[in-house]
């Protein structure tokens, strides 16, 4: 399989091995079904062991893999009836976040997401899922539109981070995440908020303030890369791996600290090895979310998004005043 990776080495051997003895059956016309089947058998035990015991880092390989769904993957196989709409009505239209108009299930949402290339051409295009401020201020119009018609918002995340060129800088990045951050907040239609990929920074929370936060299985959320945590930490990039593993940033981790409300298994070896089935464990806790939070009223969604933020993390409370600890 194209895209294999170092932890799956030996599954992919393996294969190898299986392909290799089924041509030479096909072209011998000699019959080793015996031996194509225990080759199978072990095949099947190997990536059990492989797939159940991965490492943070072996998660956060899975959420970089090159044929990993994107947020259009999602979306087309999803969705019905998807209407892109495009620029923040102030400067230009960023194509590393994506938006617009869809239905799911026969009832209209908006539904937003970075979107990361395929391949090399479309990467630049789409500047590696990294967006400028005007692609946060697209999202956040979408949202503001889906607001103003009672639209429930999807959005799903997967970028590296913001853009961390000077471009973005003088066109204002800060500021434009830190508005969205205080705009979702106050958001008065359910918000659904899924990691399908790399989590990072800001530029992934800028889309992420959300009543529901899933991620799913292999996947990473975090303030910062591992890259970036071991060229802090140890001032050495290549610990990254070390870093992966101390930052508790994976799905399982950040289940247990309930800063996500639930992670959304994978399909054995990755997303991108069913893209279909995949698509169907993540329409099921969707719905599950849709129709536990439309039962919401405005203030009760902004209530209960204040509350879930409100446990992450622990405080001490002093003279009415609150501190972190």
């Amino acid at each position: 399989m194209v895209g294999d990776l170092e932890f799956e080495r030996p599954a992919k051997e393996l294969r190898s091995k299986i392909a290799e003895l089924k041509r030479f059956m096909d072209e011998k016309g000699i019959d080793l079904t015996d031996e194509l089947q225990r080759l199978e058998e072990r095949l099947e035990k190997v990536e059990k062991e492989i797939y159940g015991n991965m490492t943070p880092w072996d998660r956060v390989q899975l959420a970089r893999h090159p044929e990993r769904p994107t947020t259009l993957d999602y979306i087309t196989t999803l969705f019905t009836d998807f209407l892109e709409l495009h620029g923040d009505r102030l400067y230009g239209d960023d194509e590393a976040i994506v938006g617009g108009i869809a239905k799911f299930h026969g009832k209209p949402v908006t539904v937003i997401g970075h979107q990361r290339g395929k391949d090399t051409k479309e990467n630049l295009r789409r500047n590696f899922g990294m967006p400028h401020p005007e692609g946060y201020r697209k999202a956040l119009r979408l949202m503001k539109q889906a607001e103003k018609f009672n639209r429930p918002i999807v959005c799903l995340l997967d970028t590296k981070g913001a853009y961390p060129g000077m471009s973005a800088e003088e066109r204002g990045q800060s500021e434009a995440i830190a508005r969205n951050l205080v705009e979702m907040a106050g958001l008065t239609v359910p918000v659904i908020c899924i990691v399908i990929g790399e989590g990072a920074s800001g530029g992934a929370l800028a889309i992420g303030v959300g009543n529901h936060v899933h991620m799913l299985e292999n996947s990473w959320y975090s303030v910062i890369s591992p890259e970036g945590a071991a060229a802090l930490l140890w001032k050495d990039s290549t610990q990254a791996k070390r870093a992966a593993d101390t930052m508790k940033i994976t799905a399982p981790d950040l289940l247990d600290m309930g800063i996500i409300d639930q992670m959304i298994p994978e399909v054995e070896g990755g997303a991108h090895r069913d893209l279909l089935k995949q698509a169907s464990l993540i329409e099921t806790v969707l719905k599950s979310s849709l129709d536990e939070l439309s039962k919401m009223t405005s203030d009760e969604l902004v209530a209960h998004r204040y509350e879930k933020y409100k446990k992450i993390g622990q405080y001490t409370f002093e003279n009415d005043s609150i501190g972190v600890k």
